[in-house]
């Protein structure tokens, strides 16, 4: 009597057979690790929000620009109360420098050089202290400001100082009298000092003190969880 074979089209289900080994399994081994996962890719900056970011950065540029220029009819006022005094002759409606080769008018730019960079470093340093964040928008209103800040404070010392005319000035003085010149600015680049030093003073302290957050924008690998 011979044992029947069972064909191979009807398998014998009594005896659940093993799964297939997979690419990734080796000989001998129940289970294998599962092929990794691809990283999740976690935004740690804005994530979305670039047009609330855009908005905000802007209105921090202006409001920064317009506090700081105001700042400007102050260092005008000092401009005016420290320069030096350029000393004119009147001959009727004629008026000579009295000291030709005098160092007055260098005087009253250096002056106003020196104002713009105080200026520069305290607002720089004003700004950081309220917003210690910093940003771009801060930095922008910070060097506009600071020009406009300049020229506000420019135009006010002229404004409110000595007679900008001056054959009214000599004709008001009188023949052989002195007055003093108006305030003048020969070298424009002076108008830069406040810009120049109020971004460089809050770049700086925003590098050394600023907090320590993660960049934006920053991509960082969630972790993976494997199978044993």
């Amino acid at each position: 009597m011979t044992v029947p074979t069972p064909s191979p089209h009807n398998p014998d289900h009594s005896h659940p057979s093993a799964p297939p080994p997979g690419p990734g399994d080796q000989p001998g081994t129940a289970a294998s690790a599962p092929p990794p996962a691809p990283p999740h890719v976690v935004s740690a900056g804005y994530g979305g929000e670039g047009g609330p970011l855009v908005r905000r950065e802007l209105r921090d540029a202006a409001v920064c620009a317009v506090a700081v220029a105001v700042v400007g009819v102050l260092m005008g006022l000092l401009w005016l109360w420290l320069a030096p005094r350029v000393p004119m002759y009147a001959y009727g409606k004629i008026a000579v420098p009295k000291h030709p080769e005098g160092e007055e008018a260098i005087g009253a730019e250096g002056v106003f050089t020196l104002l713009g960079l105080a200026f520069g470093v305290v607002t720089g340093l004003a700004v950081f202290l309220l917003r210690r964040k910093g940003g771009v928008g801060l930095v922008v209103g910070l060097g506009v400001g600071g020009v406009l800040g300049s020229l506000l404070a420019w135009r006010a010392g002229v404004l409110f100082g000595p007679e900008t005319d001056l054959s009214a000035a000599a004709q008001a003085a009188g023949k052989g009298a002195t007055f003093d010149a108006p305030l003048e600015l020969h070298a424009y680049g002076v108008l830069l000092a406040w810009p120049f030093a109020a971004v460089l003073v809050h770049l700086l302290v925003t590098a050394l003190f600023g907090p320590r957050d993660d960049a934006p924008g920053a991509v960082v690998a969630a972790p993976q969880h494997w199978k044993s």
